[in-house]
């Protein structure tokens, strides 16, 4: 068995109409077909509209940063999973530490996050991980599990058979800090583990990719860990040269 490799681009809240075509069609000349991973671009929701046109027939899918628990309603500023849909989504990022940490995302709402998109035909990449202090304290295992386990109540493990998760140690992102490959292949074996106890069969399928300042050096060293499926890729994400290196690390596929 294979699990198609991901790199997902979380562009944050950067970007501007210019810089977003540069930046695309940087890419667009530097990334080539063959044995590529697949690739996905999550830019601010603004600019939703522009990346469908530029990203119309190529290589590279587009996903949303977030997503509203209800598909429409009185609730100014959200965006809901249909939009995204309408704009060429295929993925959408679900509880990112960001999210978490400055909006007070909680599980809970994670969980009814993931779902609404589930119900609209969107892929979620579910980000877990653990704070500084829980690293410090030999919290991690725990601290990631929990959230793990949280989601899998609340939505079946059938659920992440159409799923992806990105374990982001927080105290890594955007930091320049990153685990070790050794650290971070544990983290996504005891993931992998604790899925494969409700269904290995689903386990086995399921990517796991890391997220916490990977860039053009460390990519190839994190991949090469049999549990570690992708990337999602922050600050390097903007940067064409770094991006398209992390991805040419990446390849194709890898063996279950």
């Amino acid at each position: 068995m294979e699990r198609r490799l991901l790199v997902a681009a979380n562009w944050k809240m950067h970007g501007q109409k210019l810089q977003n075509e540069m930046l695309l069609q940087a890419l667009l000349a530097g990334l080539v077909k063959e044995n590529a991973p697949e690739i996905v671009i999550c830019p601010p929701s603004i600019y939703l509209a522009q990346l469908q046109a530029e990203l119309k027939n190529t290589m590279l899918s587009l996903g949303g940063q977030n997503l509203f628990t209800e598909e429409k309603g009185a609730y100014t500023g959200e965006i809901s999973a249909p939009m995204l849909v309408d704009f060429g989504c295929r993925y959408v990022i679900v509880g990112h530490s960001e999210r978490r940490c400055l909006f007070g995302e909680d599980d809970e709402l994670v969980g009814k996050k993931f779902v609404a998109a589930q119900k609209s035909g969107l892929i979620p990449i579910l980000c877990v991980g653990e704070s500084m202090e829980q690293r410090y304290k030999g919290l991690t295992d725990e601290a990631v599990s929990t959230q793990v386990e949280r989601i899998l109540k609340k939505v079946g493990v059938k659920a992440f058979g159409s799923a992806v998760v990105a374990y982001e140690p927080v105290w890594a992102i955007g930091t320049g800090i990153t685990a070790t490959p050794e650290e971070a292949q544990a983290v996504h074996k005891m993931i992998r583990v604790a899925i494969s106890s409700h269904d290995a069969a689903v386990a086995s399928k399921l990517r796991i990719i890391y997220g916490g300042s990977v860039n053009a050096f460390n990519a190839w060293d994190l991949i090469a860990k049999s549990d570690i499926d992708g990337a999602l890729v922050g600050g390097a994400s903007l940067v064409a040269d770094q991006f398209i290196s992390i991805c040419r690390s990446m390849g194709g596929n890898k063996n279950a």
